[in-house]
């Protein structure tokens, strides 16, 4: 599979050899006011997980914070504009780290991609 065949969790799921139904958590002991935001987590790792993969030559891929190889996450911010949620993304390689390291990236065009692609999931984990 190619990046831009990666359209929905479902593929995601496909390349993590995962079944779609049985992969999402279940979060009812939750409060409801939390679990649509649980959920969209839960599928972005898998989501991330699998867009790394892809990227990665089909090789699972972790990133090595001992190294000052860069990682790429997402960064949006709120905007008075139509959009209301807008992207960006950010690399670090320095030893603090201001992003939990399953939803970073082997690169920018993958960051990229994903975060554009899935958007309603990250607007849904954070809000």
């Amino acid at each position: 599979m190619e990046l831009n065949q990666l359209k929905t969790f479902q593929d995601a799921c496909k390349v993590e050899g995962l079944d779609a139904k049985k992969a999402r958590p279940d979060f009812s002991g939750y409060p409801a006011k939390d679990r649509k935001a649980m959920i969209a987590h839960a599928k972005l790792v898998i989501i991330a997980k699998a867009a790394n993969r892809i990227a990665n030559g089909g090789k699972p891929w972790k990133p090595d914070f001992s190294n000052s190889d860069y990682k790429y996450w997402p960064w949006f911010y709120m905007d008075k504009g139509s959009s209301g949620f807008r992207f960006t993304d950010g690399a670090n390689w320095t030893s603090h780290s201001s992003v939990g390291s399953r939803l970073c990236y082997i690169s920018r065009e993958v960051c990229e991609y994903v975060a554009t692609t899935f958007l309603k999931e990250y607007r849904e984990d954070f809000m």
